[in-house]
């Protein structure tokens, strides 16, 4: 199935469309019943059946119970039922569910990227949060490494679109994840799951609940998931991709029917695989250099032929653990409540981040340690019957250490002699590189010889980031006359952040300043070949002869070393004129200047004040209708890369206090905080078998922190204006009392109003790559009970689509050649999705289901991210999607 965009009208109108029929014919999957917290999993088949004929659903959104068509919020719901039938194995997964919600994971397994309504940023670089915050059961997971689980006894996944800053702190301006687990059960029961499917893939999951007390209950989850990798490695002969994960999770609840209840909870997840493999989709000089030592590179002219060469294999090692304790007590009409928490998590990855069988990057090593404490306390009630309130405040406190390795191989001095212009030989004989070394040497006074790209040059990385916050919030629900409800909010919010660096490089090239090396080059030849040129020798003249003659003719020699030297100095950035500056693309590892120095202190200290209005009016008993602003905000964040460089208002501070390296630029140290603001009307109806919600918004967030992989690190700087106009469109309903389907629009129009200053030039007034303009999911289930043993037939399908789209603005590696070479080296990639999935199951009266099911079974490919490739100027590099999986399992809930 395809869509071609016409354009906002029409597409707002095909939006509007849909949104009208299915006001009109009723079309989605009904929504579990909203009592799954006082349910015992020990539901058999015949109380499950009884589901789907309940609307509602209870969220927590405002953190406030509510139900979710009352709730005046753009907020969409996955369920425990729809993650189990749909086969989501983890958060990535979830954006086939949610149109608003983009989900990437990129170099590594600890690296996810959440974005909703096109806002987000905050992976692989732990100096940058996430601009959407993700929470479980109310506690802030603040880097993607402790994001990635397989959702263990979830009840419902809630994804809350737009600024969510007025309750949920500083990183939330552009929406929240929040997932919601099941509490422990005082009926004793449990369920267990085995599935396997292609790759070897094996999924076993279990949980067991019930008391221990009248009042006291508990509940143990834990579970494995294990998959072969789907890309052939050539280069190593292993495989890449694959999946090796277990969790376990432990649960206390204290609910003796008095007015304190209390729920301790304890978890540790681990990861340990391969991942994550490129392709390569353009090849350059670089390319055949590599070739031509004997390397390899994946074909790009079959991206998707799952065939990747590295000459290591990429290791993920994570960790991640953490104990919360969340305190409701109940005083009167209102709950005071308390949720404390503390985290680690630990990612030590290594990538052999050429991604070439050649042994070019022979380490690219990182160690990525955070400790996080929070206490969130609030308070909320009734004043009344017309006014509610929610007032609190939140502590956040947490340390990044972070540690980097990035060396050469053994094949990196072969490869830049190729590329500087040596033969090819075999034995590999480096004679560029040996006359570069002896030239320089000659040039500068300096013994270079055996001294350029030598194995195990590179750069020493270490990093510490300390953060400590604390936000006060409230919001007040006044009903100003029967079914009129005014809402209004704020958060003051005060943020803090210290850093500190240290960066040492060994890259001995990297280190020489080519301009200057280069001017003293065509200065020594101008002046040879004038004097030459004067003494009537036929030929540049020998340093002997110069000297002679700057003796005999002073004056004369004076005058040609003057010109000499100011051609040389207006010349000495021409490429045309200085042949060393073609050898900067080999110089991605120039010396560093550490911080905190005696101009950048390395502190940011930001502060704001966010809030919401909202107007919401009950039409009848079954539509309600909503006006909203509200404002978002996130902190500074600093760009924890070798890319981190000082900013242009800090070069002559610098250089007048005898602080720059070779070779020092401007650029991205840290990124400013974000504002956003959206403006929003709602339309959320709620029938007996039908619902549905409709949403127009414009969102704009300045000062977006753009996040942009450059080769060999980010580049990291503050867009002017992002503005986004776009419709969202849900439904839920059942055609029978056995079959439901559901439909899910999304339309975005993104764009820059304002980024002059990004890595790829300005992109004032262009659109935002990467985010489609036409999302939509698609979704049936039927589900049957056959017999009077209470056995049921269960089939789900769900289809996911994204109109086509450009995958990046433009790439900074091709900038040199100016922004029209870097936008031309990206406008051939574009991304279109068109995923379908789908399950059946038998489900036993007795609690027993068999389940066959799989996930992109249209075997649908795409490029999610392109990037330059690292070391490899003019060559592009990019992760493809995961393709067909399918399998079976078998689960017993008793």
């Amino acid at each position: 199935m395809k869509f071609t965009a016409f354009g906002r009208t029409a597409t707002v109108r095909t939006v509007m469309l849909a949104g009208a029929a299915a006001l009109v014919l009723p079309s989605t999957v009904a929504a579990q019943d909203a009592d799954d917290d006082q349910a015992s999993v020990a539901d058999t088949a015949e109380e499950q059946a009884e589901t789907p004929d309940s609307n509602v659903i209870i969220v927590t959104a405002t953190k406030r119970e509510q139900t979710l068509q009352e709730i005046p919020v753009a907020v969409s719901v996955t369920t425990a039922e729809t993650i189990e039938r749909a086969q989501i194995r983890d958060l990535k997964d979830l954006q086939t569910q949610v149109p608003s919600l983009k989900v990437s994971q990129l170099q590594s397994s600890a690296n996810t990227n959440f974005l909703i309504r096109g806002f987000g940023n905050g992976a692989n670089n732990a100096g940058i949060e996430p601009s959407v915050g993700v929470f479980v059961d109310g506690v802030y997971r603040s880097r993607t490494a402790s994001q990635i689980t397989d959702l263990p006894d979830v009840q419902r996944v809630e994804v809350l679109r737009g600024p969510q800053s007025t309750l949920f702190g500083k990183n939330a301006s552009a929406g929240v994840i929040s997932i919601v687990t099941k509490e422990p059960q005082f009926e004793f029961g449990g369920s267990a799951e085995l599935s396997y499917g292609n790759y070897n893939a094996i999924v076993a999951k279990g949980l067991v609940t019930g008391p221990i007390t009248d009042g006291i209950a508990f509940s143990l989850a834990g579970g494995i998931n294990k998959r072969d990798g789907y890309l052939d490695d050539l280069g190593t002969g292993n495989e890449s991709n694959g999946r090796d994960r277990w969790f376990t999770r432990g649960q206390l609840l204290f609910d003796n029917g008095g007015p304190l209840k209390f729920r301790l909870i304890g978890d540790f997840d681990k990861i340990d695989e391969t991942c994550c493999g490129v392709v390569n989709l353009r090849r350059s000089a670089a390319s055949n250099a590599i070739l031509a030592i004997g390397g390899q590179i994946p074909n790009p002219a079959d991206p998707f032929a799952d065939v990747i060469y590295n000459n290591f294999d990429s290791s993920n090692d994570i960790e991640n653990w953490g104990v919360s304790g969340q305190a409701d007590y109940e005083i009167g009409d209102f709950t005071l409540t308390s949720i404390t928490a503390y985290r680690e998590s630990r990612a030590i990855t290594n990538q052999d981040s050429d991604f070439t069988s050649a042994d070019l990057i022979g380490r690219n090593f990182a160690d990525v340690g955070l400790e996080t404490f929070t206490q969130e306390l609030r308070l909320a009630g009734e004043i009344g019957d017309r006014i509610s309130f929610l007032l609190g405040g939140f502590y956040f406190n947490e340390s990044i250490d972070q540690s980097n390795e990035l060396f050469f191989g053994q094949d990196f001095r072969e490869y830049a002699n190729l590329l500087i212009g040596g033969p090819v030989t075999s034995p590999p004989n480096d004679f560029a590189v040996d006359q570069l070394e002896g030239t320089i040497s000659a040039l500068t006074g300096q013994n270079y010889l055996n001294q350029f790209f030598m194995p195990g040059q590179g750069l020493t990385e270490a990093y510490t980031l300390k953060n400590e916050a604390i936000s006060v919030f409230g919001q007040v629900d006044f009903e100003v006359a029967d079914g009129l409800v005014l809402t209004l909010g704020g958060n003051y919010t005060d943020d803090s952040k210290r850093v500190s660096t240290n960066v040492v490089s060994s890259d001995v090239f990297s280190s020489l300043n080519l301009t200057g090396i280069g001017r003293t080059a065509i200065f020594a030849q101008g002046l040879a070949t004038q004097v030459g040129s004067i003494l009537n020798l036929g030929r540049p003249a020998t340093q002997a002869e110069i000297g002679g003659f700057a003796l005999a003719q002073p004056a004369i020699y004076q005058q040609v070393a003057t010109a000499v030297g100011s051609f040389a100095d207006a010349n000495a950035s021409n490429p045309a004129v200085n042949p060393l500056l073609a050898l900067r693309p080999l110089q991605f590892l120039p010396p560093f200047l550490n911080i905190p120095n005696s101009v950048e202190e390395g502190k940011t200290s930001d502060n704001d004040f966010t809030w919401t209005a909202r107007l919401a009016y009950d039409v009848s008993p079954y539509l309600n209708v909503y006006a909203s602003y509200a404002t978002g905000f996130k902190a500074s964040s600093f760009n924890l890369s070798r890319d981190s460089r000082p900013l242009a208002s800090d070069l002559a501070a610098i250089q007048t206090a005898g602080l720059a390296t070779t070779n020092l630029t401007t650029g991205s140290r840290f990124a400013g905080p974000e504002k956003t603001e959206v403006a929003e009307l709602g339309l959320k109806g709620n029938w007996d078998i039908f619902s549905a919600n409709l949403t127009f918004f414009n969102q704009k967030i300045k000062g977006f922190q753009s996040n942009i992989f450059t080769g060999t690190g980010f580049a990291l700087a503050n867009a002017g204006e992002q503005e986004t106009f776009g419709i969202e469109f849900d439904s839920v309903s059942r055609l029978s009392d056995s079959f439901s389907v559901m439909a899910a629009f999304t339309f975005l129009q993104p764009k820059y109003n304002s980024f002059p200053n990004s890595s790829i030039g300005d992109l004032s007034g262009r659109d935002v790559a990467g985010i489609s303009e036409f999302t939509m999911a698609l979704g049936a289930q039927y589900n049957k009970e056959i017999n009077s043993a209470g056995d049921r037939i269960i089939l789900n399908t769900n289809f996911y689509h994204e109109a086509p789209v450009q995958i990046a603005d433009g790439l900074p590696g091709f900038i040199s050649g100016g922004q029209d070479a870097a936008f031309a080296a990206a406008r051939p990639f574009r991304r279109q999705v068109d995923e379908l999935s789908a399950s059946a199951t038998y489900a036993f009266g007795m609690g027993l289901e068999l389940t066959v099911w799989g996930r992109n079974l249209l075997d649908d490919r795409y490029i999610t991210t392109i990037f330059d490739s690292v070391a490899q100027s003019g060559s592009i590099s990019g992760y493809a999607n995961q393709p067909r999986t399918y399998g079976a399992s078998v689960k017993y809930k008793f």
